[in-house]
């Protein structure tokens, strides 16, 4: 089964740095570093490099664009930079951004530093050795979590501009296909069946909010010790957008194919204490103030193909060698079934 990994390790070589260059960077910028810096860099994430930085007291996390060819409009760390800044002001959930930092001549691309949360970061969504009551907790705190999210108005903090004009799903699936097509030596007649059926059957909707994107467990920071978020990381897929892509993203996990980060479609949910889909929806409704979720098996297809052009462009970096994790190969390998398992749900709808 396909997880990502988690932890810390040396600086790829593909991925290093030039040290001197960026401490005496770090020196000037950051008033509370004090020593030498010790650079070492972040398991797991598949487009930008991250990295932890120490002066042997504290420690800090470098964000940067990864290197080779890129596209356009992937590995915005400047809006990730923009959207930490405006909701730590406001005390949700996020690392403390610290400084941003446009001279490529540092390290070789734009990055960006910010505080290190202590915590867990977990990746299998059944949560092995955890009893029912703890998962029930934990669900119930992601999801409290992104029903505050949903609530922030954009331009209370400064994001009026944060999310381009148009129909969101229509941005998105223009952006997806996109990938899929710049993926070279990858054929999917499920991606080509949903890039034409997609756009054509985008349900009506007049609800805008600032959506994380990639709203998933690998990207929450855990209490140490309690069943709790307490810190979401990895906003480089925010926007404004209609708040139910961040819903279904959150319950695709349910429905993918097996093998797709430690899926839950063949849990026992009941037995684990982790919610059904319908409970998921029914409680996300109740803390949002929403009647009800329509049209969710097009929402779940959208997901599913938004997830396939990731894994698509994982692959195409595998491929380059230009990608962050050791597992994109394995990972890109998962394209296809997920687009397969998207076409499934558009099926429903009369596809």
């Amino acid at each position: 089964m396909a997880q990502i990994a988690t932890g810390i390790k040396d600086v790829d070589s593909r991925h290093a740095l030039d040290i001197a260059r960026l401490e005496k960077y770090v020196v000037t910028n950051l008033d509370d570093f004090d020593g030498a810096l010790e650079v070492r860099q972040f398991v797991g994430g598949q487009s930008n490099p991250t990295y932890q930085l120490s002066d042997g007291h504290r420690e800090w996390v470098l964000r940067r664009k990864p290197s080779g060819k890129l596209v356009s409009s992937a590995h915005a760390i400047d809006r990730e930079f923009r959207v930490l800044t405006a909701l730590s002001k406001i005390n949700f959930p996020v690392p403390r951004p610290r400084v941003y930092c446009q001279d490529e001549a540092v390290i070789g691309s734009e990055f960006y530093l910010m505080d290190k949360i202590e915590g867990r970061i977990l990746v299998d969504q059944r949560l092995p050795d955890w009893s029912p009551e703890d998962r029930r907790s934990l669900y119930r705190s992601q999801l409290e979590i992104l029903a505050r999210l949903h609530s922030i108005v954009p331009s209370e903090i400064g994001l009026a501009d944060y999310g381009k004009s148009g129909n969101y799903f229509a941005r998105q699936i223009h952006v997806w296909s996109k990938q899929y097509r710049a993926a070279d030596g990858l054929e999917s007649a499920s991606m080509q069946k949903l890039m034409a059926w997609l756009p054509e059957n985008i349900p009506d909707s007049e609800t805008s909010t600032i959506v994380h994107g990639d709203y998933g467990l690998n990207n929450m920071v855990l209490h140490p010790g309690e069943p709790r978020v307490i810190s979401i990381l990895d906003w480089e897929l925010s926007t404004i957008g209609d708040p139910l892509a961040d819903l279904t993203y959150h319950l695709s996990g349910r429905v993918s194919p097996k093998g797709h980060f430690a899926a839950l479609s063949d849990a026992d949910l009941e037995r684990l204490g982790i919610p059904t889909q319908a409970e998921y929806v029914a409680e996300y409704c109740a803390l949002t103030g929403r009647d009800d979720v329509m049209d969710l098996d097009f929402y779940l297809a959208f997901q599913l193909f938004r997830t396939a052009g990731i894994m698509f462009g994982i692959a195409g970096r595998a491929k380059a060698g230009t990608a962050a994790g050791s597992e994109a190969k394995e990972l890109g390998k998962l394209a296809l079934p997920l687009a397969d398992r998207a076409l499934d749900f558009a099926r429903n709808l009369g596809a």
